[in-house]
């Protein structure tokens, strides 16, 4: 693709030029990219490099050789403990975070449209993500997260050249600091959350599933949520295969929260279209503590189309479910270990029989075909065993 799709709000239709590097609408509104069209070459695609730039055609940016690591088209295998669950090893891919599908996306555009500086708020993945991605396409990156960061992760940002910005209390918190920071003439809020090529980016492991299962999809993906970019992703994957008459119909989607900081989860029991307001809480799934998440509406609505659901987890469940993973050989962060957790709770009938949610997920998580993904890596947050 040489034109680069400009971007749109998603309540008042507002355009903005994607050179203008917003982030928001002025009415407070998220954005998304303007409808672009593409068609995989299915002819083509099989003999292409092994990554997520293998689909092209779908993506609202050309691959830049000097700033990719080869990222995507990460394994996807069968659990030994779960025997209808598939696995998806995003840990695997170079930062060991699921999140480098949408920064290579984002550190790709900054390059083309002339960027020098970039920042970034993160509770701790999207940001070693940024850092690396923007340090290879050599752009300054400024990270905002948590001073209750793992060290592992500030030491993986540092390593790359990042400045990072210790902010204390939560991940609101950090949020609002970056909030305050943001729009600086010249700098790209390269956002995870608000930037929307980065969902363009994340999709990819939608169309990764979809080549993995003989070009087809799965009964049900299981996705954990806070922000929401992978469920977002997944659903705009879905949205275009089924479209483009490549999949017959769209996996259910099945949202995972900690019990500790389930906005979304209570939003979905109570059929209400934004998520409500919930104290801060802790939890071991910190990628995952999101009390406010900005695009909370687009989530439910997504995750309701495709005739799935939202539920939680606890941190017990969480911490087992992550033992659980590591006896098959398989090392990963709290937040990566949730989806898991809910797929045994189901499985085990451990789930909280009066929950609205549980009631319609139960089923969907022990269907035939179930992918789960793994997106952080262990070594990001080794404590907890």
């Amino acid at each position: 693709m040489t034109e680069l799709p400009d971007l749109v709000c998603s309540e008042c239709a507002t355009l903005y030029p994607v050179q203008s590097l917003a982030w928001q609408c002025t009415c407070g509104g998220v954005l998304d990219v303007v409808p672009f069209v593409g068609t995989l070459d299915l002819a083509a695609l099989t003999a292409r490099s092994a990554s997520l730039w293998r689909y092209a055609e779908v993506l609202p940016i050309a691959a830049d050789t000097t700033v990719t690591l080869g990222e995507g088209l990460s394994p996807l295998v069968p659990s030994r403990a779960l025997g209808q669950v598939q696995l998806k090893l995003d840990f695997l891919l170079p930062t060991l975070s699921f999140k480098d599908r949408g920064a290579v996306v984002l550190a790709t555009l900054a390059k083309r449209l002339g960027v020098d500086e970039a920042m970034v708020d993160s509770s701790g993945n999207a940001g070693t993500a940024m850092a690396a991605y923007f340090g290879r396409a050599g752009i300054h990156c400024t990270v905002y997260v948590p001073e209750s960061t793992s060290p592992g992760k500030l030491a993986q940002m540092r390593a790359h050249g990042a400045t990072v910005e210790l902010v204390p209390g939560s991940r609101s918190d950090t949020s609002a600091a970056a909030l305050q920071a943001a729009g600086q003439n010249g700098v790209l809020y390269a956002s995870h959350v608000y930037h929307p090529y980065f969902l363009h980016g994340v999709k990819t492991y939608g169309y990764e599933i979809w080549e993995q299962y003989g070009r087809t999809l799965p009964q049900t993906v299981v996705v954990p949520v806070g922000n929401g970019t992978m469920v977002l992703g997944c659903y705009l994957a879905f949205t275009e295969l089924v479209a483009a008459g490549l999949a017959e119909r769209m996996p259910r989607i099945v949202a995972v929260q900690a019990a500790a900081c389930s906005p979304l989860e209570q939003a979905m029991a109570r059929g209400l279209e934004v998520p409500p307001v919930v104290p801060t809480a802790a939890t071991i799934a910190e990628g995952i503590a999101i009390v406010a998440p900005p695009r909370g509406r687009q989530i439910l609505r997504a995750v309701r189309a495709t005739g799935g659901t939202i539920v939680s987890v606890t941190d017990q469940q969480t911490a087992t479910a992550r033992q659980e993973l590591a006896n098959e050989g398989l090392f990963v962060e709290p937040t990566s270990a949730v989806c898991f957790a809910a797929v045994r709770a189901a499985v085990d009938q451990t789930y909280d029989a009066a929950s609205t949610t549980w009631a319609v997920a139960a089923a969907l998580l022990t269907a035939e075909t179930v992918v789960v993904p793994l997106c952080g890596a262990g070594l990001k947050s080794p404590g907890g065993l």
